[in-house]
């Protein structure tokens, strides 16, 4: 796997807590996975448990992995010249995984459910 792979993690936490973080990653105007993930890592710089001083490779804190611009540049490195179209498809490939793998954990914890009536998710019970 390599260091810039993007996976999922998930936890539960009680629903104040949950609530709470969705108030402070608003405030710093970033997504709850952000949050999560810069807290993680701020705790573990503060507990010393980091091998070393070096950036944890997300990118600017104001987008859900590395920053767009980084990835731009990296496409273009590689193929040298990219049309529109191209890095559009390059860049949106990592987003319909990282739907699925939400909309796959939100279906495991019973928060939603694929609904052939309907053509497509539905929320279940109170919708958390």
């Amino acid at each position: 796997m390599s260091g810039d792979e993007r996976v999922s993690v998930k936890t539960y936490v009680p629903r104040y807590q949950k609530e709470e973080w969705v108030e402070r990653a608003e405030e710093m105007d970033v997504s709850q996975s952000e949050f999560v993930r810069l807290m993680v890592q701020a705790g573990v710089r503060e507990l010393g448990l980091d091998d070393d001083d070096t950036d944890d490779g997300g990118g600017h804190a104001d987008d859900a992995g590395p920053s767009l611009e980084r990835r731009v540049l990296d496409e273009l490195r590689e193929r040298d010249v990219a049309g529109w179209e191209t890095l559009v498809d390059a860049l949106a490939g990592d987003f319909e995984e990282r739907l699925e793998g939400t909309l796959d954990g939100l279906t495991e914890r019973g928060v939603v459910k694929y609904s052939p009536r309907d053509g497509g998710y539905v929320l279940r019970g109170d919708g958390e």
